[in-house]
């Protein structure tokens, strides 16, 4: 269970709102934010993992609060990223699903051979001793996810994973997330894949402007893009 309570975010310089405070729990297995380039949904998935904190209200994970407990949660709720190589750090995959398991405190010898299965477990095993510069972006992302995933998170957050990969690539990476049996909360651009969640949030100058399913969520983002004074569609709830 996600749950905000109140949650904004302001700028830096508190000039601006990144994110008007916002009320609602997330339980679904899947959930999509949709919503254009700058409206918030990064914001919205980095207050999830405590990399964002909010300025008002809180944000609870698994029952804990982000603010009190930022380790906790983040052991918990694993994040990846739009461009891998901005969180893939060694020279290698083996290295990376290594380094990720060091957080488990298991002996090299052990952090070795459940790198190797984690490997084998996402069609990597072949790769992982090439630089990760050498591999496709279709292969960086995937191994981004098994870093993230060797550790067996409980909640996955992921910001636009589909966006810089081909056709091919993206049907891998959505097929992997799809068979997971974590709770996954996903930003994307791509509307064939938000329909592939549970439900939807269309996020809008900063504000959750509806929340229902996928394809109403939709629906209400395309009128959006295509009306200056568009307005949520279908059945779903709007919120304030």
């Amino acid at each position: 269970m996600i749950e905000f309570i109140g949650a904004a975010v302001q700028s830096d310089d508190d000039r601006r709102t990144l994110l008007h405070p916002l009320t609602l729990s997330l339980a679904e297995r899947r959930v999509s934010v949709i919503g254009a380039n700058g409206s918030g949904k990064s914001t919205l998935l980095r207050l999830v993992n405590g990399l964002r904190l909010p300025s008002q209200g809180r944000v609870e994970v698994l029952g804990q609060d982000t603010r009190k407990a930022g380790g906790a949660v983040r052991r918990s709720v694993g994040f990846v990223f739009t461009d891998p190589l901005s969180q893939l750090v060694m020279p290698t995959g083996r290295e990376d699903v290594e380094l990720s398991l060091r957080t488990r405190k298991l002996p090299a010898a052990e952090r070795r051979l459940r790198a190797g299965e984690v490997l084998r477990r996402f069609g990597l095993e072949h790769l992982a001793d090439r630089s990760i510069y050498d591999l496709s972006g279709g292969e960086r992302q995937i191994l981004a996810l098994a870093v993230v995933l060797a550790v067996e998170p409980r909640i996955l957050l992921a910001d636009e994973p589909t966006t810089l990969l081909d056709l091919r690539n993206d049907t891998v990476v959505r097929a992997l997330l799809a068979g997971l049996r974590q709770q996954v909360v996903f930003t994307t651009h791509n509307l064939d894949f938000a329909r592939e969640a549970e439900r939807t949030l269309v996020i809008d100058g900063g504000r959750v402007v509806f929340d229902g399913t996928p394809d109403d969520a939709v629906a209400c983002y395309r009128a959006l893009s295509t009306q200056p004074d568009g307005g949520p569609a279908g059945d779903g709830h709007l919120l304030p």
